[in-house]
């Protein structure tokens, strides 16, 4: 299988309203910004890969209204619907399958436009479970109860997460929530949907990311040293949430494995720098630290509670500020591969860590993480 790997990456600063530019506007700001991190041209660019969603942008086909500013005219375009680490995936998957040699991964979102607890209700089967009001912050504080319930977790080891983050966001000039909190100021925040606080919860966010992806001869016609996939793996579980034990994130264990096995990785923990982990709530990280293997099932509150934010004391996690500091929804996965990429070629400014020659990235799709991808990125 032909070598792939990222040449280009650009993101927007992450707000909470972005006034001034419409999506368009942010989809050409990082179209441009990647191809000049890449020191390419448009007319490089094989084929694109637009993520949107019509709920979102409040729109039928809502990827043809970016079209234009991606550069996509008189290219193959494809369009993903779901998180943008799917289109990272598929967009590999284009030039594995020796259909094109360069592809261009776009996605954008302005969650400011719409109320997100109606949109993200339409995730929900229409005859028996949107009426109950369903929606992202109230079925993962399902999840969230289900992981205190078989695990023994406690809100205090999430509070930790949450103040790790917004910390490490402070060295993030990307990141939309930089604050300074303490465990105190997480649990004494106002309650949203039990047992998730307001600080457990990611924000509303507006922004764009785009990433360029180049197979081994493509890629010396960049500027940059490119950064190889290594594996990736990707699963997905059933939609209703009744039929899932919400405390066990199967398809990330299903994913995480195929994506270590096409990396040739054996030991995890091991051979692993960092991580960047889709922390959209709290609770999720160290939830998906045991799905993804870096500690046995229930650890993941211990490693928190006892104030240890990097695992076996080298393996920082979300050292971006994770999806907790900047949520635009769809992008957000993608920014976990643009955040790896930085600090694989050491440009990830101050929150640059020291060993950064392998790392993961994680994308969820769905309510209480669905459907999993994980990628693994490295310098060779």
């Amino acid at each position: 299988m032909k070598k792939v790997g990222v040449v280009g990456i650009a993101q927007t600063r992450f707000e909470r309203r972005i006034t001034d530019r419409n999506y368009a506007d942010l989809v050409y700001e990082v179209t441009t910004g990647a191809l000049e991190d890449a020191g390419m041209t448009i007319q490089q660019i094989d084929n694109v890969v637009t993520v949107s969603n019509d709920f979102l942008d409040g729109r039928t086909i809502s990827s043809m209204a970016v079209m234009d500013a991606c550069g996509a005219y008189g290219k193959n375009v494809s369009t993903v619907e779901g998180d943008g680490m799917f289109g990272v995936v598929y967009g590999a998957m284009r030039i594995w399958s020796d259909s094109f040699g360069t592809t261009l991964i776009v996605a954008h979102s302005k969650g400011s436009d719409g109320p997100s607890n109606l949109i993200t209700n339409a995730m929900f089967d229409p005859i028996y479970h949107r009426p109950l009001g369903l929606d992202a912050i109230s079925s993962a504080a399902l999840q969230a109860r289900a992981y205190m319930d078989r695990l023994g977790a406690d809100p205090e080891d999430w509070a930790r997460a949450s103040v790790k983050n917004h910390g490490n966001a402070k060295k993030n000039p990307f990141a939309q929530l930089p604050l300074d909190l303490t465990v105190e100021e997480v649990l004494s925040s106002r309650p949203v949907a039990d047992p998730l606080k307001l600080l457990d919860c990611s924000p509303i966010s507006d922004g764009a990311c785009a990433i360029i992806l180049a197979d081994e001869e493509n890629a010396h016609e960049s500027r940059q040293r490119p950064v190889w996939i290594k594996g990736v793996g990707y699963a997905a579980e059933l939609h209703y949430l009744g039929d899932r034990d919400l405390s066990r994130p199967i398809a990330l264990v299903e994913a995480a494995k195929r994506g270590y096995k096409m990396a040739g990785i054996g030991n995890p923990g091991r051979e692993i720098d960092f991580l960047e982990v889709y922390d959209a709530f709290s609770y999720m990280e160290p939830l998906w630290l045991e799905g993804l293997g870096f500690c046995e099932a229930g650890e993941g509150g211990k490693l928190l509670r006892d104030g240890i934010t990097e695992l076996n004391g080298s393996m920082p996690v979300n050292a971006s500020g994770g999806v907790l500091s900047a949520h635009a929804v769809l992008v957000a996965g993608l920014v976990r591969v643009a955040e790896v990429v930085l600090q694989i070629r050491g440009t990830a400014g101050n929150h640059q860590i020291e060993r950064a020659r392998i790392g993961l990235a994680h994308g969820i799709n769905g309510p209480c993480g669905q459907s999993h991808c994980v990628v693994i990125l490295g310098d060779y």
